[in-house]
Parts: C-alpha cells; structure tokens; sequence
C-alpha cells in the first residue's frame, strides 16, 4: 500500500471508529430510562427485604419468647418447690449490668430521639442489636424480645424523624449530608438518596422563583442566571450523592436520571423565553451566546463525570437551525436588495462595514475593491462565520458551508442576470424569482461582475470560512474535540472553495458567451463572421485592402480594452484576468471551429474557397495567433486555429490547386498582423514581445509561418 491508500485506510477506521462510538451513543441513551428504572426498582426491592428480615427477626423472637413461656407453663407440679426456691433465690441476687442496660434502653433510647443526638441513637440501636443477638445466655427470652421490640420500633420512628427533618427547607448542607448518612446507616439507602436528591431539587425550585427573563435586558443574562442556579445545585447534589453514598451504581444511576430532568427542565425553559425569539429573527450571535453559556456550565460537570451536554444539544439544536436558516435568508434577501441599486462601481470597503485591516497607508492596497452589494454579502458572511464557529461540533447538518455556497450561487444569478444579454436567458437563472437587479452596460461595469465574483470564492469567502478551524477553546469544541474532523476539515475547505470557483465559472462563461455573440452577430441576427465573406472575395475585381477581417479586429480591441480594465480590477489575481481574455478569444473561435452552416458551405458549397478567400481566412488566423500570444491564447485554442487552418486548407486542396502557390510569404502575414496589432493598440508596428513567465501560455512557442504551411500542405 502506497502512502495514499494507508492515508484513506486510516481516514476510513476514523469514520469508522466515529460512526461505531455514535451508535453506541444512540443505543445507550436508548435504553437508559429502562435501566435507570430497573435499578431503582431493585433498590427499592432491597428496602423491602431489609424491611421483611426485620419483621421476621422480631417474630422469630416473639415466637420463641412464647414457646419457653409454654414450657413453663407445663412443668409438673413436682418441680414447683424447686422453681420457687429458684425463683426466690434469683430475687434475691442483684440483676446484672446488661440487664439493667437492656431495661433502661426504651427510656434512653427515647431521650436521645427526644433531644436529636442521631449518632448517639444510631450507636445505641446497633448495641441493641449486638445485645440481642450475642446475650441469649444472660438474657431470658422475654428481655431480648422486649430488647428487639423497642429497638426496632425507636428504629422506624428514628427514621421517620431523619426524614421529616430532611424536608425541611432550613436542612442543607452539612445537615442533609448528616440526616442522608444516617438514614443510610439505618438500612434505608434507596429513601436516603431519594429525599437527598427531593431536597436539592425543592432548593432550586425556591431559587428560581427569583430569576425572570423580563427583568433582564437580553437572553444572555437571563441564560446565565439560570444556568448559575441550576448548574450549581446539581454540582452540590453530585457532591452530596457521592460523599454520602459513594460510587454505588443504583444512586449513581438515581442520580444521572435526576440531573438530566433538571437539565431538560432548564433547556426547556431556556428555548422557550430566548432561543426561540432569536430563532425566529435571526438572531444567531444571541443564541449562539446562550448556548456557549450553558454548555460550558456542562463542561464543569462532564470535569467530575456527569455528562449532560446531550440532553442541551438535542433541545438547542433545532432552534439553532432555525436561526441559521433565518440568518441565510436575511443575507439573501439583504444581497439582492443592494443588488438592485448597486451601479457596479469597485470601492473599498465603506465605513459601516469592517476592514480586513486597519486602515493605513501602507496597506490600503489590501483591502478588497468591490460593488456595494458584494461588501455587503462579504461583511454579512463575515459575520456569520464568526457566530457559527463556535457552534461548529453541534453538528448542524450541512447548512453551516452549504448555505452560504448557496447564496453564493444566488449572488452569481444576480450577477449573471446584470449582464445585459442574459435577459434572453432569464428562464435559466434558477432562484431569482422577481428579484429586480440594475444592468451592467458598460465593460468597466460587466468586468466588477466578475471582479465581485472572483475576490469572493477564491480569498474572502475561504478566509472566512477558515474561522470555523479556529474554535476558541473555551467553547462547545471542548465537549466535543475531533481530531479526524479537525484533519478532515482542510479537503472539506478545499472542495467547497471549488465549488464556489465553479459558480464563478458560470458567470465567466456567460460574460464570454455574450461578448462572443456581440461580435459575430449583429442587431438585426445577422452573421460577421460567415463563409461568404470569404468565398466572395475571389468574386470581386479590384484587389482588397489586406487587413484582418473587421470581427477579428474588434475581438483584439475589445480584448486590449479590457486587459486594460482588469490590470487595474484584478490587482494581485491577474492570472485570472488572463484567463478570462482567453475564454473570451476561446469562445469566438470554438464557435468558427463549430459552426456546421460554415464548414459545409466552405467544403461542400457551390462555390469553392478561391485563393483570395484562403488568403484571407489565413491572414486572420495569424493576426489571432499574433496578439493572443502569452496573453489572449491557451494552448488548446492553438491547437484549435491549427486544426481550422488544416481544414481550411484541406477545402482549398480539394479544388485541385496547391495553397502554398497562391498564399505570400512568411514574412507578409506576419507584417500585416503585427502592423494591425501595433495600430489597435496605439504601440505602432508591433514586434515579438517575449512572453510572461507566469502566463498560462508560456510553454507554447511562436510557430513560424513555415510552420503553419507545412502544417496545411501535409
């Protein structure tokens, strides 16, 4: 495996890897509630059992408390002088310590109750126990049945005590920790744990009686008031929970289901008095803020274990599409509307809208030249980027890049639709509507079109767009941190900046379509550039006047203009203004290349090319070949003139004449082309001028005229 395919295999198990943690995710919280249920449902089993040992443990005792009592009662009367001597003896001696102890126990046991000494009474209960288990010897069988009695009863009222005092709203703190431990201690966990968790959630109730959206000026205070209170109380329940009662699962369980109640309660109320206002205005930055704020009181208890940022996530997410989708629609609607009444006048930004630096002299030449409405869009899109990003790992489908991508595609409509030849094509411009854009007439104008376009997709939408790789650490990507996605990220901006690079293609292509046609039709739809303007020329008797034919003068005109314009529009991105010029020389001759009505009546017409008409279309291939060189020409319509060269020399052969007996010299082409050039261009007579390094054309040499007739002739 090269190194391409262990790049893509190990991009592949990411995804992988990814996709398997996500369903396990999913079928967790799944069949979490079913599991949260179970366990309480086998804690409160184990109550139950504890509860019914008790009981028997009591019966048992009072069980065989009354079967000695019968034994007793059945002794013969023979033994009766012996049990009453016994008897009176055992009057006679002083009871022992722990009868005396086991006598006095209801009476202390209910002091201690009395004066809420809950240690005291917990020890004494446990010595109660002990006593009645380990002194079967020294107690008679009435004195520990009486033992456990007051034992358990003084048990049940201890706890009844503990939790009563446990509801009370004063009891916090050290005190509910203390009434938890010993309910606990008690043997009554699962009712511990329950009105732990019963008080905390009647102290937060209490404290947001105080906290109300209307008296606060916007949502981000409302929102942080409420996640101090709600966050910090389930922080102070997880404390309590885990001190009291350790990291048993049964009250970890109780307790994740009781914190992602009080989270979903707040979420709740969160989307219902902020998110869903800004959702419906628009208002990403304010929701945005919102959401930071609550997931990072999230983070400070995913730090201690108790993840509950999914049950947020899952309430804040559809408002947070919502108000993107606003958000969009305002940048739409705000674009098209100075769309039109922009006059397509390239300007720095204007004051209102925020510079890509600070204004100075030394770099005022880096701030972007473009239309009203393009800063416009470019500023709108700044900002949305900026209130996205940290957002970026809520995962919010693919409208975070594909939405402005669209709206990218709609500004290129509008701009499409500003060229006055696209009217004929308005059925073709999907997502205009009645959208009203003012028309660019002049080239200056149908160049900033372009201008407006290409310093969008190719460095400020991207630049934009790189603010989403760039998550402060402090927010959501915290929760969330993606090292495949961060890698991932890079080819994901590479291939939507192609796509905005595409859409540019589009407006290119139709800039070029329609300046094509312009020169080859006329108003009337009439043809510049047909066969007969050749073969008529064999007809005439006077010698013409050899200069290239009017069409292709006009083509180097309107090229020398523009290259012109655009040296000053496309500062920095001059490749691109080359590569227009070429398109546009491309288009004109791809239509002569492809034009069947001309060919066949060149080939196949009544009347044949005559040497005249060769000669002609010859002088103006080369004047093509001469001012398109290293700046006007690629390498394919090179080839393309040679392959039109061939054929039309191909034609001319088929009359049984040799073209190379009828044309002039090298040297005569070339002086009339470059004297041409040099006149359009207001330079004199032009001469071979070296080429641009960096022109896209650079490789492909000048063909000499010899060259292009040994072409034809073979």
């Amino acid at each position: 495996m090269n190194e391409k395919e262990i790049r893509h295999l190990c991009s592949y198990l990411q995804d992988l890897k990814k996709a398997s943690a996500e369903e396990m995710r999913r079928s967790v919280y799944a069949n979490y509630a079913a599991f949260i249920r179970t366990s309480k449902e086998i804690s409160d089993l184990e109550g139950e059992l504890l509860s019914i040992r008790n009981l028997l443990n009591t019966q048992a005792a009072l069980i065989h408390g009354l079967s000695e009592g019968v034994q007793i009662d059945s002794l013969t009367s023979g033994t009766e002088g012996s049990t009453e001597e016994d008897i009176s003896n055992v009057e006679g001696q002083e009871p022992s310590e722990i009868q005396k102890w086991s006598a006095d126990f209801p009476d202390m046991l209910d002091v201690l109750l009395a004066e809420r000494r809950v240690d005291e009474a917990l020890d004494a209960l446990d010595e109660a126990e002990r006593v009645a288990a380990d002194r079967t010897q020294t107690l008679t069988t009435a004195e520990i049945s009486v033992l456990r009695s007051a034992a358990c009863d003084n048990r049940q009222k201890l706890a009844d005590q503990l939790a009563e005092a446990a509801c009370q709203s004063s009891t916090r703190g050290i005190e509910l920790r203390a009434a938890a431990s010993a309910l606990k201690r008690l043997g009554d966990g699962p009712r511990a744990h329950s009105l732990l968790l019963s008080a905390h959630n009647q102290r937060l109730q209490c404290n947001l009686q105080t906290i109300h959206p209307s008296s606060t000026s916007y949502g981000g205070a409302y929102t942080a008031a409420l996640a101090q209170q709600v966050f910090s109380v389930v922080a102070q329940a997880l404390s309590d929970s885990v001190e009291v009662f350790g990291d048993e699962s049964c009250y970890a369980s109780e307790l994740v289901t009781w914190a992602t109640q009080q989270v979903l309660s707040f979420a709740l109320l969160v989307k219902r008095h902020v998110l869903s206002s800004c959702a419906a205005a628009g208002g990403l930055r304010a929701a945005a803020e919102c959401v930071q704020i609550s997931i990072g009181h999230c983070s400070l208890l995913e730090a201690r274990g108790l993840s509950v940022s999914a049950v947020l996530l899952k309430q804040f997410k559809p408002s947070l599409e919502q108000a993107l989708d606003a958000n969009l629609r305002r940048i739409e609607e705000s674009t098209a509307a100075l769309a039109a009444a922009d006059n397509w006048t390239l300007t720095c930004p204007p004051n209102d809208i925020r510079p890509l630096a600070r204004s100075s002299v030394s770099n005022l030449a880096l701030q972007p030249k473009l239309s009203s409405s393009a800063h416009r869009f470019n500023s709108m899109v700044q900002d949305y980027f900026e209130d996205v990003a940290p957002l970026l790992s809520l995962q919010l489908g693919g409208s975070t890049m594909d939405g402005i991508a669209k709206n990218f595609s709609l500004y290129v409509n509008l701009l499409i639709s500003a060229l006055p030849g696209s009217m004929d094509d308005e059925a073709n411009i999907d997502g205009l509507g009645n959208k009203i854009v003012r028309m660019a007439v002049t080239e200056e104008q149908q160049l900033a079109l372009l201008a407006n376009a290409s310093l969008l997709a190719e460095e400020l939408l991207p630049r934009a767009a790189m603010k989403l790789s760039s998550i402060n650490q402090s927010t959501v990507g915290d929760l969330h941190r993606r090292g495949p996605d961060k890698q991932n990220r890079v080819p994901e901006l590479r291939e939507w900046k192609r796509k905005l690079q595409r859409m540019v293609d589009r407006l290119r292509d139709s800039f070029c379509r329609q300046h094509a046609l312009e020169l080859i039709f006329t108003d009337e739809g009439d043809t510049h550039l047909s066969a007969e303007m050749y073969i008529s020329m064999d007809n005439t008797v006077e010698e013409p006047e050899w200069v290239p034919s009017p069409i292709f003068q006009e083509l180097y005109a309107k090229l020398n203009r523009m290259a012109g314009v655009a040296a000053d529009m496309f500062v920095g991105r001059e490749r691109f203004a080359t590569l227009l010029m070429m398109r546009l020389t491309e288009a004109v001759i791809l239509w002569l290349s492809e034009d069947q009505a001309f060919w066949e009546e060149i080939e196949q017409g009544p009347k044949p090319l005559g040497p005249l008409g060769l000669q002609q279309f010859y002088l103006d291939m080369q004047f093509v070949i001469i001012f398109g060189q290293g700046r006007f020409l690629s390498r394919h319509v090179h080839q393309v003139i040679l392959d039109i060269i061939d054929r039309a020399m191909g034609a001319f052969s088929a009359t049984g004449m040799n073209p190379d007996s009828v044309l002039p010299g090298d040297d005569w082409f070339m002086d009339v082309a470059q004297e041409v050039v040099g006149m359009i261009s207001g330079r004199g007579r032009a001469v071979n001028v070296d080429r641009e390094i960096n022109s896209p054309t650079a490789s492909v040499s000048a063909h000499s005229m010899s060259s292009f007739r040994s072409h034809g002739s073979s």
